[in-house]
């Protein structure tokens, strides 16, 4: 012990010298008065010199890490030590008060390459349209625009095409929703299929008609049922460049709620059923219909190879600054985009909808009598009261001018002489009868406008690719090229309103139990796709194809269109009718059961150690599935291990996070005479506590179990439980009732476990772990401050509720709009809380009982990641409520002024400001995985588990709204309130972080980390970067990102059925012979579809992403080894056991296949690159 302790200290003196000596030298590169004078301008020798340098040192640093790595080993050991446990055995309660627990013993290190923080600090591609800035620039005033409501008057000088003429298109579509005020089957039956069967019979009548589809949701269910003749029409009417798909993703997908995973998802579905069937390639995308627009569907859209894109759902007041500057068509960038590279043209329409009316031009009572499906005698009119009128020889030269005086008038918003002109609806074209009206009227004007020169116009039906070719040869430009003098824009279009001060803010919340309920599915498809895959690999690379069941893939496949479906744009949003709410929740439901029935087999498998006695039975299970949910509208339940002295349960953990995971997992167990070993029968520490029934009423019959694991990445690992007797490792939780004293309650103990009961007092109390100290109010129970460790100042986290209510006038909030009535009331209730405090040496947490929800509050007593940030549950229930609006309030000490952060669809921070000339309602929005403010010193990060609405509305403040019960419709078609509400687990991790720029108290580390940031900064800019707020982008940290991963894919707990024959030995799977680096993300790795969609082929999807990150926050030990490989990896070395036999670089959606590499080749991903590999494995 001494020989060791001297080369400890020794090491530790090398190390310290080593890096005091870097910080000098950065220190004296960065105050040098010579080198500041020079800025950025370095000769280029120099920088590559400088670089060098760094690479050197960085080098340095990583030999050294083995050595810090033994010093804090040391460390732990020595201040282990001085805490004697009275038995000598760990864990123990030292006199502090703190819990000390066997120490992990392997070493874990962080080391992030200097070069992979320049991303964050390095210079952006030049924008003429930053969004924020607009925001920041218009008055959203609202004027009268005349016939233009809110817009304004558009003149022309008749001669502007004598040089030029006007060449419009008019593309025919019909909208259709897979699920609104119907379900996807009631649509289906009654309208869509009618209106595929006219595509065929209606296009083929004159080769002069155009047509564009989007949703093949609808057009595969009609494919399934027509014979081979109507398919090859189909086909011919798409060769023959008549009929166009558009997008092609399984649905027109919301942009506000939808997570990244699902949006690629039912894109891939949809693109690949265009290959296999229609061996189409879409180059057009087509969004009319979605609730705001995000900037992370520019980005999938390019990826997939689209050229051009169409938009239509932005605020007003923008599209009328835009139509003023003729910027209504751009190329739309990524804000963080160090070029041009991500650059996808843009259309925006101008006018308020997609529909008729508002389409052909400014004047929507004249446009809507050229709706010709609103003849007299029909079902539907003009509501300006002047219908349309049938073209005929008599009429046709005074329509004809009328129309073309629009379609001017329109073309003047637009840099081009080429005018787009929608002529659609909802679930039009349906009816014969309707083509034969729209399609014979229009190309009766079209004649007479092309057979009249002094008319200077080319009118015809197309398509929208048709359109955009157009527009891109008037310029001379390739296709998807940027034209001279077009803007290129960066940022988002939320919030949306269409009218007035009618926000669509509501829906970022609406009905969030399946918000939640769709993420668990997403979780799990794509840890059934992993698992599936390798299983699949592994069973070929040992020859056990055959044996190995297959069938799987067609619950995958069916899993795959459910989460698509419900990603469409009235169904993650909570905006259908209940009936189709319920049909939904269905289908996710019976998703989620094939889906754990997947990684059930695979996992199966894959922790066989004997593979050659591998047996499956379809009725005979080998493991449970961790939780069940009775119905489509109820909390998922735990599933008990019932422990019997006669011998251990098994239990099998999935990890579907791709880095090694220390985290705690709790099972439930039938007794408190529990043992856990290891596969290799090392004992871990349990921390018992009860199952409670009511608040303060523990149960007799079930108890927790919560004990730490490490679980490889994407790997399995198998644990043995016993019912024995006490082991000095298992032990109880501490658990304290705080009552008020009033109302008769009263705590009942459970003998096993220890359990006080007290009156609440107003004085603050406090939970301790390894990280953090968290304070709460006596009064509330709710959280009040958090402190990191080594920190001597607490930091404000003041936790509050507060409800919403809606307007009296006659426009109220409903479904999608939100519209309250003035700031948020706070919470009340009579009865003071019941809080209920749980102490033990791996979590404690507070849980706080109110009336309409139960917040609980849990810190886990473990290193890296699952120990440095807080898991909060909000169990929410409103059912008793109307009108009213629950959000929950963080109010801290950070000043983040009118500044914070939210992220879109969890692939990137999108910078919003609090405008006070905004209503409240407008500065609301999405929230899919995070949102954080922060300040010099601080940042405070809120992740969820489920898309809802958040905002910061004063400084230092976050909210959440967590869940709406409106008792009427809000006047945008959907006919109802929103009044099923259900009881909703809302869930949350919320960390605070350090920033390590400029932080006084940080330590030396942390200013060295500091040094070096700034310095590549100083490189970079010609300055130390400071300023946290100043640009148009930002980016999670690597913690942060780690933590959003282990919130939204949580550890299964796979329990093994006991076997009358005895369970066959078991061994860890470990998928990765190498670790990821710690910046990449494995998207997917899915099974791409043989020829028939329900069996696999040999081929497999590899789909990464390579986050960006932000270094200068505190990089706290994340609890495994963490690199950073500048964007490089061997996909050959990547899986163990498994032979990789191809390796081709794909288009997102897989649609275009690049040049086949060698399979030891290292692919390289840029930061935010999203890149899919096509490989096989053996």
């Amino acid at each position: 012990m001494k020989l060791k302790k001297q080369v400890t200290v020794c090491g530790g003196a090398i190390f310290c010298v080593a890096v005091f000596s870097l910080y000098l030298m950065l220190d004296r590169v960065q105050h040098d008065p010579a080198r500041r004078q020079n800025g950025g301008n370095f000769p280029r020798s120099q920088i590559s010199v400088l670089q060098n340098r760094i690479e050197q040192l960085e080098q340095l640093l990583e030999e050294n890490h083995q050595i810090i790595s033994h010093i804090k080993d040391s460390v732990l050991e020595l201040t282990d030590t001085g805490a004697v446990s009275p038995s000598g055995q760990l864990p123990f309660r030292s006199a502090n008060g703190s819990w000390i627990l066997p120490f992990d013993g392997r070493p874990t290190f962080l080391s992030v390459k200097p070069q992979d923080c320049q991303f964050a600090v390095g210079s952006r591609g030049q924008t003429d349209l930053q969004m924020l800035d607009v925001y920041s620039l218009l008055k959203f005033d609202n004027l009268d625009g005349g016939v233009w409501k809110q817009g304004f008057e558009i003149t022309y000088e008749p001669g502007e095409w004598d040089n030029e003429p006007l060449q419009v298109f008019v593309v025919p579509h019909s909208h259709n929703d897979p699920g609104w005020i119907k379900t996807f089957d009631k649509y289906y039956t009654d309208q869509t299929q009618h209106i595929f069967n006219n595509i065929l019979v209606k296009l083929a009548e004159d080769p002069r008609r155009k047509f564009i589809w989007t949703e093949i949701s609808f057009l595969s269910k009609w494919w399934d049922s027509v014979d081979m003749h109507k398919q090859q029409a189909m086909r011919k009417l798409i060769l023959d460049g008549q009929l166009e798909i558009v997008t092609g993703g399984w649905v027109m997908t919301d942009e506000a709620n939808a997570h990244y995973f699902a949006m690629i998802d039912q894109l891939i579905e949809g693109h690949q059923w265009l290959e296999k069937n229609l061996g189409v390639i879409p180059q057009s995308g087509w969004a009319v219909d979605p609730f705001g627009h995000s900037a992370t569907m520019p980005y999938l859209l390019k990826r997939a190879n689209l050229t051009s894109m169409l938009i239509q759902r932005v605020h007003y007041s923008i599209k009328k600054h835009f139509a003023s500057s003729r910027s209504l068509e751009f190329m739309w960038r990524q804000a963080w985009d160090p070029a041009s590279g991500t650059d996808i043209f843009c259309h925006m329409m101008p006018f308020y909808s997609y529909d008729v009316p508002h389409t052909c031009g400014p004047d929507p009572k004249i446009c809507c009598q050229f709706d010709f499906k609103r003849l007299p005698g029909g079902r539907v009119n003009c509501p300006w009261k002047v219908p349309p009128r049938a073209v005929v020889e008599a009429n046709v030269a005074e329509r004809a001018h009328l129309l073309l005086d629009q379609y001017r008038k329109k073309s003047k918003l637009f840099r081009s002489k080429v005018v787009l002109v929608p002529l659609g609806d909802d679930f039009r074209y349906d009816k014969a009868l309707e083509w034969d009206q729209q399609y014979l009227n229009y190309q009766k004007l079209f004649d007479y406008m092309n057979s009249h020169p002094e008319m200077h116009v080319q009118a015809q039906f197309g398509t929208l690719t048709d359109y955009f070719n157009a527009v891109y040869k008037a310029n001379n430009v390739a296709q998807g090229a940027r034209p001279p003098d077009y803007p290129v824009l960066s940022g988002d279009f939320f919030a949306y309103a269409d009218r007035e001060d009618h926000y669509w803010s509501g829906y970022y919340t609406s009905r969030p139990f399946y918000k939640n309920l769709d993420r668990v599915l997403e979780s799990h498809l794509r840890g059934a796709e992993i698992l599936f895959s390798l299983a699949v690999a592994h069973a070929r690379h040992v020859g056990m194809e055959g044996r190995y069941p297959t069938l799987d893939y067609a619950l995958l496949a069916d899993a795959r269109r459910t989460v698509a479906l419900f990603q469409h744009h009235d169904a993650i949003t909570g905006t259908a009718k209940e009936n189709v709410v319920i049909d939904y929740g269905t289908r996710l439901l019976r998703s989620l059961i094939g889906l754990k029935k997947v990684i059930i087999n695979a996992a199966h498998f894959l922790v066989m150690k004997n593979k050659d006695i591998y047996r499956f039975y379809q009725g005979e299970p080998f493991l449970e599935t961790d939780d069940r949910r009775a119905t489509q509208d109820s909390l998922p339940q735990r599933t008990l291990i019932e422990l019997d002295p006669a011998g251990p349960r098994y239990l099998v953990l999935f990890n579907p996070v791709e880095q090694e995971r220390l985290c705690v997992v709790t099972v439930l167990v039938n007794t408190v005479r529990v043992r856990v070993l290891t596969e290799d029968g090392q004992t871990l520490p349990v921390q018992l506590s009860g199952q409670w029934s009511t608040p303060t009423q523990m149960s007799a019959e079930v108890f927790q179990a919560s004990f730490m694991v490490r679980v490889p990445a994407l790997g399995l690992a198998v644990f043995h439980l016993y019912d024995s007797a006490d082991s000095p490792m298992t032990l109880r939780s501490e658990t304290l009732l705080r009552l008020s004293g009033r109302g008769g309650q009263t705590a009942r103990a459970s003998d096993p476990l220890p359990l006080r009961s007290q009156p609440a007092d107003p004085q603050p109390f406090f939970v301790t772990s390894q990280a953090l100290t968290l304070g709460f109010s006596g009064s509330t129970g709710l959280l009040e401050t958090v402190r990191l460790k080594d920190d001597p100042q607490e930091v404000k986290v003041q936790m509050q509720f507060v409800t919403y209510g809606t307007r009296t006038s006659k426009d109220k909030s409903g479904a999608y709009l939100f519209l309250p009535d003035g700031k948020a009331k706070p919470y009340s209730q009579r009865e003071p809380p019941v809080v209920r405090v749980v102490e033990g040496p791996l979590f404690s947490e507070v849980v706080t009982h109110y009336q309409h929800f139960e917040q609980t509050v849990r810190i886990h007593n473990v290193p890296g990641v699952d120990g440095l940030s807080v898991d909060m549950t909000t169990m929410v229930d409103i059912r008793d409520q109307a009108n009213k609006e629950l959000a929950m309030r963080l109010v801290t000490d950070i000043q983040s002024g009118d500044t914070f952060f939210t992220d879109l669809n969890g692939f990137q921070m999108q910078p919003r400001r609090h405008f006070l000339k905004l209503p409240l309602q407008a500065n609301f929005y999405p929230m899919p995985t995070q949102a954080f403010i922060q300040d010099g010193q601080h940042r405070l990060s809120l992740h969820t588990a489920q898309a809802l609405g958040a905002s910061s509305l004063d400084n230092g403040q976050l909210e959440v709204i967590l869940d709406r019960r409106l008792m009427q419709d809000d006047n945008r078609g959907l006919g109802q309130g929103l009044k099923d509400n259900k009881k909703t687990a809302n869930r949350f991790r919320l960390l605070l972080e350090r920033r390590s720029l400029g932080n006084k108290r940080s330590g030396f580390f942390a200013k060295l980390f500091s040094k070096l940031y700034s310095f590549i900064a100083f490189i970079l800019r010609g300055r130390a970067q400071e300023v946290v707020d100043s640009g148009p982008t930002s980016f999670p940290s690597l913690l942060s990102h780690m933590t959003s991963a282990i919130l939204n894919h949580e550890v299964l707990g796979l329990p093994v059925l006991p076997k009358k024959r005895g369970v066959p030995p078991l061994q860890t799977f470990s998928p990765l012979r190498s670790p990821l680096p710690c910046d990449f993300h494995l998207l997917n790795l899915r099974s791409i579809q043989g020829q028939d969609f329900r069996s696999p082929s040999p081929y497999t999807a590899l789909i990464l992403h390579r986050k960006g990150l932000d270094c200068g926050l505190e990089a706290p030990n994340p609890g495994f080894n963490c690199t950073t490989t500048q964007g490089q990896l061997s996909v050959s070395g990547l899986f163990r056991n498994v032979d990789v036999q191809l390796l081709q670089p794909m288009s997102l959606s897989l649609m275009y296949p690049g040049t086949a590499l060698a399979n030891d080749s290292l692919i390289s991903l840029e930061p935010m690159e999203i890149s899919t590999f096509k490989l096989k494995l053996r």
